[in-house]
């Protein structure tokens, strides 16, 4: 991708896209919004359902459990039925299983419709990026740095619709999702035409197999100690800023906004300058600080740190997802949704343990712990700086522009 600029006005600029393209994105903006919507009404929730902060949280752990699974399965269905097929299918679930959550008389029926909503959200997420590089116009740079502020933008509105909707009753939000999933269900139907499927099926144990290469499952086991400090934040925090839905969701809308530009703007230009290894280290450590400084500063302290926590979480995840797509010589979407598979399980931990944690000891203890998994994750890196350098080098000619596609969701 070097050399290519996105915001050129030419034929492949980001500005210059198919119908088809710009819908995908779109719906992409809604698929991520739905990963921080309950941020800002979780104390709304177990209030209105009279559940306790670690139940509540387990609308996380559900989501990302069954998403750290799917990630089996997503390449396996849509090297079989096709990449517009499993979009559609999985926006066809977010839609029923995200109306469903608004429709819940208990924590329980709540936790298992989330469930359901992240089986959707894996199949259309892990396909979107293939197909958005597959649709697009000119090379493939535009593509996906449409599809990574398509990221940044739905974490960065998500918390913010949350809240818009969320004042009134914590049921709205569910119920606008599935109604701009909707739309996007209608929009890819219309604009979207089949993408040409994978010359190889891949198997469900493809993921796995891939994780033998030491260098992916350093890669992994890394990022699985970041995500548990990432998501500590993400669904912990609103309990412990015990704020309106309206002011929640402005502080996590400033969060989704720093990362949003993190990710895009200065990580690039961060790695170029020091390499990516030196970033990812360097982002994790300064990131446990801020927990630290979280759970131990006053509230206008705890605002003001989980907003910049945006900027090192939206550094981690660009580094992360490169290094995973370029550390090993399994085919992208199959060494990605390995990737996945490992590291969204800490994704699933994290709701359900720092609550726990908080009930065990006192509130500073999960950041204190989350501020330990961000270190140990920078540690892992440092341990396997020179086989990540190598191997990442050796594989680079390898994964040219056009292998672009792969099965990441952040």
């Amino acid at each position: 991708m070097q050399g290519e600029d996105p915001f050129d006005q030419g034929a492949g600029s980001i500005l210059r896209q198919p119908k088809a393209v710009w819908a995908t994105a779109g719906a992409s903006v809604v698929a991520f919004m739905g990963i921080g919507l309950v941020d800002p009404i979780l104390p709304s929730i177990a209030k209105g359902l009279e559940a306790t902060p670690s139940q509540v949280s387990l609308l996380f752990t559900s989501y990302f459990l069954i998403t750290a699974v799917a990630m089996l399965v997503t390449g396996f269905v849509s090297s079989r039925i096709g990449g517009r097929k499993t979009l559609l299918a999985g926006l066809a679930l977010v839609v029923v299983f995200a109306a469903l959550s608004g429709t819940s008389s208990s924590v329980a029926e709540l936790v298992g419709f989330r469930a359901g909503w992240g089986l959707g959200n894996a199949l259309f997420v892990s396909t979107a990026l293939a197909v958005i590089v597959g649709a697009a116009a000119g090379g493939s740079a535009a593509a996906i740095l449409l599809y990574e502020s398509a990221l940044g933008l739905g974490m960065a509105c998500g918390p913010l619709l949350g809240a818009l909707l969320g004042d009134a009753s914590w049921r709205y939000p569910f119920f606008g999702t599935a109604a701009l999933m909707a739309i996007g269900f209608i929009c890819i139907t219309l604009f979207l035409k089949e993408q040409p499927r994978p010359a190889a099926r891949t198997s469900l144990l493809d993921p796995i197999k891939a994780l033998g290469h030491g260098g992916l499952a350093s890669v992994a086991t890394s990022a699985f100690f970041y995500n548990y400090a990432f998501f500590t934040i993400l669904a912990f925090t609103p309990f412990v800023l015990d704020m309106t839905p309206y002011k929640s969701g402005a502080v996590f809308f400033a969060w989704g906004l720093l990362l949003a530009v993190f990710s895009v703007l200065v990580a690039p230009r961060l790695q170029k300058r020091f390499g990516s290894l030196k970033v990812l280290g360097a982002s994790l450590v300064l990131l446990a600080a801020d927990l630290l400084v979280l759970g131990y500063g006053n509230h206008t302290a705890a605002i003001a740190c989980t907003v910049v926590s945006g900027a090192f979480i939206g550094m981690n995840n660009t580094v992360y997802t490169e290094l995973a797509l370029g550390v090993s010589d399994a085919p992208r979407p199959v060494a990605s949704a390995g990737y996945n598979f490992v590291r969204w399980f800490a994704a699933a931990a994290a709701p359900y343990l720092a609550p726990k944690i908080e009930e065990w000891s006192d509130i500073h203890i999960p950041f204190v712990v989350a501020a330990i998994t961000a270190v140990v994750g920078a540690i892992v890196v440092w341990i396997r700086r020179t086989a990540l350098t190598h191997d990442a080098e050796e594989l680079e000619p390898k994964h040219g522009a056009a292998d672009g596609v792969t099965v990441f969701a952040d």
